[in-house]
């Protein structure tokens, strides 16, 4: 069983630092789908940055989400210098 969302930001190169419910920190890189149906729509880095947790996952305001598997799966790991570092 994967762990669930807890936080997510938006961060340059349309990537997502998230937060796990295991306590891990990981970066998720959007960038590979944005060539892909809807995600096409987060190009623009104001709708990317629109992420938001939406039960245990990230969705974006046009409804499109991505499986808390897939984003635990598919992310590296990050310590908090390198979050706190990516943040800013």
């Amino acid at each position: 069983m994967y762990p669930g969302v807890k936080s997510v930001v938006a961060i340059a190169n349309h990537r997502l630092i998230v937060g796990f419910d295991n306590g891990e920190s990981r970066i998720f890189d959007v960038g590979p789908l944005l060539t892909v149906g809807r995600f096409q729509s987060l190009v623009s880095p104001q709708e990317f940055g629109k992420v938001r947790v939406a039960f245990d996952t990230v969705e974006w305001e046009n409804g499109l989400d991505l499986d808390p598997e897939y984003l635990y799966a598919r992310s590296e790991p990050v310590s908090c210098e390198q979050t706190a570092v990516a943040v800013q």
